[in-house]
């Protein structure tokens, strides 16, 4: 989730970040607090203007929102379950806080902060932690993106240098008036600071000298740019604008207790609003936790996660602050920072203490203005488009849309409440979606396919389909292999029996393993997957057997699963191994891929002993013969061997999503300072798809691509084959027309293998190409450009057509 603002691109999908390519090793306590002190600098100068700027959004004194960072930093930061998750101001509780403080008073706002503290300390108490999980994505974006869209709206008017309204319509209603009376100095404060806000993360990204000069300076988190900037701006000028106001601390005080008649009058109201702000600020920092633990490997306690922040909420609330939760682009700057443990979000606690209590004169020269910019970015921010992807390739579109129209309309708990309605219509629908379909054959047999699930909703329809075939015929029931409730099995059974009874025959058969035949009894007898490959898919599974084991050290797993193989798998694959000793290999295909342990070659291909001649390594680069300094002769070997030696057919190029390697060349680390490291050395390798990128990037058919990272990985792809094509004896069987070349890229997210169509120069999805239409010429098809220095051909020309296409 996106709920903060760092030196990151601005809208990064953070749960996508790859971890490090090499882990280091334990540091120690004194290297563990040279990396943690400048770490949690970095998000102490973050975590002070947006606290700032989620308290002006919510109407709460504007010291409640350094109360909340100290207190998350101190309290969560030195108890929760998650050591390197950095905890503060929620910016998703922003409009159910301002609507309590609206309605209620701050008073009864913070026995609420308090309430949902103790009902969080509660849930990670009995140990639910992860049942929280179990919301669908679709709403949980939804709700955070409803929340973004009625910040954005309301601090856009503070921009425009007035007051929002209480709701987000009318926000919406009074906006052209606002516009057509804007103040113009508090217009030029908000619109430098946003301009700040999304340009200076991407000062790195300039060419050349530029580019490594910022990328220095984009250490320094934007918004305390943006908002330094604004505030400098203000002075110079002698701008008359609205200012921070920050009452002392002696009228700040602890929050006091509300009335007793005041609770009990308004109880189910309040009870509400607490239970609200515990789910929400719950899933926020679970969820963020999650996202964490896939950045910085490690110890992910949710349970007790949960209870550290509700500790944190209940503190939160007694003296005074607003409800906290987990960030996760908090929690990526200080890993990003190089912080070691959770002394980086404890001492950046203490730095946010110390600034509140020493700085408040200073705090008093920013313009309400330049936090408020702050604020409607961090609202657009929540507005991922990445998730938008995402939950529409899974259908979820409508539950997501409605989710967000109901937070906006109605407010968060009933905007969420009617998201869960139509998710759950929506499931129903799909219950009863399934697809029942009687198809003749020429020899006078019956197919019948079936598709989705078959449910006691959709009995009456496979009656009647049934009912359809005449007495005696011969059938074959497909089914997809979705779920198969009781009622329908027992009409299946019946109606089989009964056509069988009356001198039918009836096959049944389980897709996508088409040949599958199911005895009486249900168990299958033989099979194979569809089409001219006619091997078993790879077996699925719903996560590795021992992924629970974090106590278990590696290498003890390692030789577990070499036991498991012998006593398991070694019976089965014997005679074919042996027959592959007997007769050496014989690969058709060569398959050069990234080193990343997620990419598991034979799940992708299905494919098995002696099929593939496999090279890996970081990146999946093939360095260029031409290429002086950056030549690997380990690559290059294999190529000749595999194309001269084995003969294969083809030669695949493989990428996939979240490549660690690409990261690392967006971020320079093959120019760096110094000696160059064996990896820098290798990422050398790399420098044509960068230049590629800036060129002529690749791209998808069908969709667009996601980010600066994706559109690399999969440029990357097409450069080396290119570079591929620059090896002779490559040329030579391309040539030939003996010898193909493909280009590959694997989503991760999605399980979907993209596949270089040389027709119009872009990534298509796998199962658009039907097997049996590529010509070996599709190798060549296009490669007339030559490189301007060797002389080889390149795939340039394809990528020019893509583009003017």
């Amino acid at each position: 989730m996106t709920l903060d603002i760092s030196s990151a691109p601005i809208a990064s999908d953070t749960t996508d970040h790859a971890p490090p390519l090499a882990a280091a090793s334990a540091p120690t306590p004194r290297a563990s607090l040279l990396r943690d002190l400048p770490a949690s600098v970095v998000v102490f100068l973050i975590a002070v203007p947006f606290s700032l700027g989620i308290a002006l959004a919510t109407g709460a004194p504007l010291t409640a929102g350094l109360v909340a960072a100290a207190v998350g930093g101190l309290v969560a930061g030195a108890i929760g379950g998650v050591p390197l998750q950095v905890t503060g101001p929620s910016a998703a509780l922003t409009v159910v806080v301002a609507g309590l403080i609206t309605q209620f008073g701050w008073q009864l706002t913070c026995a609420v902060v308090v309430t949902a503290g103790l009902l969080q300390l509660l849930l990670g108490s009995l140990k639910v932690a992860r049942a929280a999980l179990a919301v669908s994505p679709a709403i949980v974006h939804g709700m955070l993106a409803g929340v973004g869209l009625t910040i954005a709206i309301a601090q856009l008017h503070v921009v425009l240098g007035g007051s929002p309204q209480s709701a987000a319509l009318a926000n919406l209603i009074a906006l052209p008036g606002q516009l057509s009376a804007a103040h113009l100095p508090a217009l030029g404060v908000g619109a430098l600071a946003i301009a700040l806000l999304f340009g200076w993360p991407r000062l790195g990204r300039l060419p050349g000298r530029a580019g490594q000069i910022g990328s220095k300076a984009t250490r320094i988190p934007a918004a305390l740019i943006a908002v330094g900037a604004a505030t400098g701006l203000s002075a110079a000028l002698g701008l008359t604008l609205a200012k921070v106001e920050l009452p002392t601390w002696e009228q700040h005080g602890v929050a006091a207790l509300p009335s007793l008649s005041l609770l009990v009058q308004h109880w189910p109201t309040l009870l509400a609003a607490a239970l609200t702000m515990t789910v929400v600020a719950g899933v926020e920092s679970l969820l963020s936790a999650v996202a964490v633990g896939r950045m910085a490997p490690g110890p992910v306690d949710l349970d007790r996660e949960l209870r550290g922040q509700g500790i944190a909420n209940v503190v939160s609330g007694l003296l005074g602050g607003l409800p906290v939760a987990g960030g996760a682009v908090r929690s990526t700057a200080n890993i990003r920072a190089g912080a070691a443990t959770r002394w980086s979000s404890v001492l950046h606690g203490v730095w946010v203490l110390i600034a509140a209590l020493t700085l408040a004169t200073g705090f008093r020269y920013i313009p309400l203005a330049a936090l408020a910019a702050l604020v409607l970015v961090v609202g657009l921010q929540m507005v991922s488009f990445a998730h938008i992807r995402r939950v529409h390739r899974h259908r979820e579109f409508p539950v997501y849309l409605v989710t967000v129209l109901g937070v906006v309309v109605v407010g968060v708990p009933l905007g969420v409440l009617v998201g869960c309605a139509v998710a759950g219509v929506l499931a129903l629908h799909r219950l009863t979606r399934a697809h029942v379909d009687v198809l003749a054959e020429p020899d006078g047999s019956y197919t019948v396919r079936t598709h989705g699930p078959l449910t006691f909703a959709v009995v009456p329809r496979l009656s009647r389909t049934l009912a359809e075939i005449p007495p005696g015929a011969a059938v074959t029931v497909r089914h997809d292999g979705s779920f198969l409730d009781h009622a329908a099995y027992e009409e299946m059974h019946t109606w089989r029996t009964g056509h069988q009874a009356g001198g039918g025959r009836v096959s049944m058969l389980t897709e996508p393993h088409e040949d599958d035949v199911l005895d009486p009894d249900g168990t299958v007898r033989s099979g194979s997957s569809p089409g001219p490959h006619r091997c078993r898919a790879w077996t699925p599974w719903v996560g590795h057997h021992c992924i629970e084991q974090a106590e278990d050290d590696p290498h003890g797993r390692l030789l577990e699963g070499v036991r498991g193989f012998q006593q398991h798998t070694a019976p089965l694959v014997r005679p074919e191994l042996a027959r592959l000793a007997r007769e050496g290999q014989t690969p058709s295909q060569l398959f050069l891929t990234c080193a990343d342990s997620r990419l598991v070659t034979s799940m992708i291909t299905s494919s098995g002993p002696g099929d593939l001649f496999t090279v890996r390594n970081v990146g999946n680069l093939v360095p260029a013969p031409y290429e002086p300094g950056a030549a690997d002769d380990s690559v290059a070997a294999a190529v000749q061997y595999a194309v001269e030696v084995l003969e294969v057919r083809s030669i695949t190029i493989c990428g996939h999503s979240g490549c660690g390697a690409m990261k690392a060349l967006l971020d320079g680390v093959h120019e760096q300072s110094g000696p160059p490291t064996p990896l820098a050395r290798w990422l050398r390798n790399g420098r044509g798809s960068l230049a590629r990128l800036r060129r002529v990037p690749a791209e998808f058919a069908h969709r667009p691509v996601s980010d600066e990272a994706e559109q690399l990985c999969i440029t990357n792809v097409v450069q080396q084959l290119d570079q591929l094509l620059a090896h002779p004896s490559v040329e030579r069987r391309v040539a030939e027309g003996s010898l193909r070349l493909v280009g590959m890229y694997f989503d991760f997210a999605d399980a979907q293998t993209y596949v270089l169509d040389p027709a119009i120069g872009r990534f298509v999805p796998v199962s658009e190409r039907q097997p049996g239409t590529d010509d070996p010429s599709d190798a060549r098809r296009g490669a007339v450009v030559e490189h301007p220095t060797t002389g080889h051909p390149t795939t340039e020309d394809m990528a020019d057509r893509s583009l003017a296409a």
